[in-house]
């Protein structure tokens, strides 16, 4: 597994399926900010207090140049329905595979009840518009998740 990139270094590149079923690449992104937020499972507390935290703050987002990508192990199907549901503004990522996770370090050793099991951690990573690391948030709540990221982009 690769370790997390620290700011400063240049962001991991990947391609991936959309909610849509289109295929995304970061460098499709090329010259606007990009806030990279991954997250463990559509529709749980957390991860949708993430997401709606992104969505609020979306209008602010814009004006700073910049799109919100979230990315998740779960497949598009389960991603249109959490992206409807909850009239969420951008793109959610199927990390089929978790190859983006692992790329970016958050592909990580979880326990729960004393069992141990592999998943994402949450976090985030905003890039700017030359494909560089400018923050880097692992293991952050949901909500200072999107008031950091937020901060970041200005």
């Amino acid at each position: 597994m690769a370790d997390t990139p620290s700011v400063g270094a240049p962001a991991p590149a990947f391609t991936a399926v959309s909610d849509s079923g289109e295929t995304v690449s970061l460098a499709d992104f090329r010259g606007k900010k990009v806030v990279l937020y991954f997250y463990p499972k559509d529709d749980t507390p957390g991860c949708t207090s993430q997401a709606c935290g992104f969505r609020d703050n979306y209008p602010t987002i814009e004006e700073q140049n910049a799109v919100v990508l979230g990315v998740s192990p779960d497949n598009q199907k389960s991603h249109a329905k959490f992206k409807t549901k909850h009239n969420l503004p951008f793109t959610l990522l199927v990390d089929d595979g978790h190859m983006i996770a692992e790329s970016y370090g958050v592909w990580v050793e979880k326990s729960m009840y004393g069992k141990k099991y592999m998943g994402v951690e949450r976090s985030h990573f905003v890039i700017d518009e030359q494909g560089t690391i400018i923050q880097a948030d692992v293991k952050v709540k949901p909500a200072d998740s999107v008031a950091r990221a937020v901060a970041a982009l200005s």
